[in-house]
């Protein structure tokens, strides 16, 4: 009857006791209004990989070897086996813990011919503890660790969306330097014939030493970028081969056959809330604030009761022959109760809902980034096409120019100062273009990045 009305203390005690993790709705920390992002569509190619919009075998090979070798994704990748083992460990918790011990004892008879040793004493048991979950501690610890491997999830994710990216803008890069390298070539190229044509000019006694040595200059200006343009295509293939995880090598020569790559998926007028709410960073916060609530539930559970169910088994009554004579067992309830402290507990649970809160504030400030990003690389591909087409009329004309220049200074039309002035617009024109196609370029990567497009598993 006494252990009747203990179970039903017990239960009561428990049912009283309930969880004490505070529910918090993450996306709510930031009410957009009804009508935002409405009319909106994400760009074609979301239900693939996106940066196979570029249409570009090279591209998809180099993404597919970082997402398999990248060393940050292979730490990420044992930070999150290292958070389920934590769960399973927690999970644990909520059974029985068992020990088992034994015991060896003799003595030395030394009056014994020769001496002699004798085992005459062993004992052998089991002990342990069964924790009942009886503040919510346990079920708030569970909680804190199943936090810990979603975030650890959520952080692989976002790692795999920032290496995608990454490989991405370096591979535009690397293609940019190399069409700078090509229009270097061209741009030489047409210098030297504009000084064999001055030159020619002089020796006719029809220019002057200083028209040739104005030419030479700005051949000896457009040959003085090949070193930077050599750097950063240097930095660029060492970038790549790091994200791929190989040792960098000798970087290949520009080939002359390399093109800016263009993503042909069709516009992108908008992206829609919701996808932009599944971003891997986004989730990472949201994780962290579960986590965080999660720890609000511990600290809260060392306010309350806490149970424990200690027992022992022990066999033998101390002699070798008598091992497996009786044995004895015996099993407790503890019951600890928080009386006084300091305000210590109290202490640590407003550390906690503190934490809670900064966490709460951490997500809004990653939404608010998030939509600027977006916003942002919307506004940069509008600008970088615009750009792009401006400049594509301009070396069109610049081109049509420096035809006539050069006719009328043959017939002494025109001076040199027009010509040069006019082949210096042309090749800033293609130069600025290059430029262009590749901000393009990088302006459809960063939106996939802002969106939180997936990366394909490696």
């Amino acid at each position: 009857m006494r252990f009747a009305l203990s179970c039903a203390a017990l239960g009561l005690l428990a049912a009283c006791a309930s969880p004490q993790i505070p529910e918090v709705e993450p996306a709510a920390a930031i009410a957009l209004p009804e009508d935002y992002f409405a009319d909106a569509r994400p760009p074609a190619g979301l239900e693939e990989a996106w940066w196979r919009g570029f249409d570009e075998a090279e591209l998809d090979a180099l993404v597919a070897e970082a997402l398999a070798r990248n060393q940050t994704l292979e730490a990420a990748r044992a930070r999150l086996a290292a958070a389920r083992a934590v769960l399973r460990a927690e999970e644990a918790d909520f059974l029985p813990t068992i020990d088992g011990d034994a015991s060896l004892g003799g003595s030395i008879d030394s009056e014994a011919g020769g001496g002699g040793a004798f085992l005459d004493e062993a004992s052998a048991g089991l002990g342990g503890v069964w924790t009942i979950d009886l503040n919510g501690r346990l079920s708030a610890e569970r909680a804190e660790a199943l936090a810990g491997v979603e975030a650890s999830e959520y952080f692989l994710a976002d790692r795999r969306r920032l290496l995608a990216s990454a490989v991405a803008n370096r591979f535009v890069e690397l293609r940019r330097t190399g069409a700078r390298l090509r229009l270097l070539e061209q741009s030489a190229d047409l210098q030297r014939q504009t000084l064999r044509i001055v030159q020619l000019r002089e020796e006719a006694g029809l220019s002057s030493n200083f028209d040739v040595r104005r030419a030479a200059a700005d051949l000896s200006r457009t040959l003085a970028q090949r070193g930077p343009l050599l750097l950063a295509r240097a930095r660029a293939a060492n970038a790549l081969s790091v994200l791929t995880g190989e040792p960098p090598a000798e970087v290949p020569e520009a080939d002359g056959s390399e093109q800016i790559p263009d993503y042909a998926r069709g516009p992108a007028v908008g992206v829609p809330a919701d996808l932009l709410r599944a971003r891997p960073d986004l989730l990472l916060a949201e994780a962290d604030i579960a986590a965080a609530a999660a720890r609000v539930g511990i600290e809260r559970a060392d306010l309350l009761p806490a149970l424990s169910l200690p027992g022992f088994v022990t066999l033998g009554d101390g002699s070798v022959d008598g091992l497996f004579s009786q044995a004895v067992a015996g099993l407790a309830a503890v019951l600890g109760v928080p009386i006084l402290d300091g305000g210590r507990r109290r202490a640590e649970v407003a550390a906690a809902e503190a934490d809670l809160e900064a966490a709460l504030a951490d997500y809004r400030q990653v939404l608010l980034e998030n939509l600027a990003e977006v916003e942002s690389a919307l506004v940069a591909i509008r600008s970088a096409e615009d750009r792009r087409d401006e400049l594509a009329t301009a070396v069109a004309e610049s081109e049509a120019a420096f035809e006539q220049s050069n006719a009328l200074y043959r017939e002494g039309l025109a001076s040199l100062f027009d010509v040069l002035d006019v082949q210096r617009q042309l090749i800033g024109s293609r130069e600025a273009l290059i430029d262009a196609e590749a901000s393009l370029a990088q302006a459809y990567i960063d939106l996939f990045t802002a969106i939180g497009a997936p990366a394909e598993a490696g």
